[in-house]
């Protein structure tokens, strides 16, 4: 239970407070171009990605993203028929969004610290404590979904 809350708490730092922090400290920019319009659309689509996912956690898993209120059943479905972690995928598309939208180095460094925490927090946290839960069904998942990257059919 204290590795589940320092888990959540660390994750709570990184996915709310840092990132208010940092974009509060940006000013607008003066005007808006091809460049923010570009983070918007890019901000626009990680923010559907991540509600589609949280979503379907809710619908199919009966569950919620947290990890102390996580799903109850696996979802395999929607997005994560292609990737075991869209909703990761989309809140950085979100952050890179930002960072665009700001043209911000500081805003793309923050993008760089949300990748590396998440992938370690999968790692280490999420995909033991799934392969504990759902066992041989998160197994065979594994090997159809990649953890990142959609797998490309190679059928001869």
């Amino acid at each position: 239970m204290a590795k589940r809350a320092v888990f959540v708490l660390l994750f709570g730092f990184v996915l709310i407070y840092l990132p208010v922090r940092v974009f509060w400290l940006l000013q607008w920019p003066a005007g808006i171009g091809g460049l923010q319009v570009t983070g918007m659309v890019i901000g626009g689509i990680g923010a559907a990605i991540a509600l589609s996912s949280a979503a379907a956690f809710a619908f199919i898993g009966r569950g919620t993203p947290a990890p102390f209120a996580a799903p109850r059943r696996l979802v395999t479905r929607g997005l994560h028929r292609f990737v075991r972690n869209p909703m990761y995928i989309g809140v950085g598309l979100f952050f890179a969004g930002g960072a665009i939208l700001y043209q911000s180095v500081l805003g793309f460094a923050y993008v760089a610290l949300f990748v590396v925490s998440s992938h370690l927090f999968i790692v280490f946290y999420e995909e033991p404590t799934l392969r504990q839960q759902f066992g041989a069904e998160y197994a065979k998942y594994c090997e159809r979904v990649a953890r990142w990257w959609p797998r490309v059919r190679q059928d001869a």
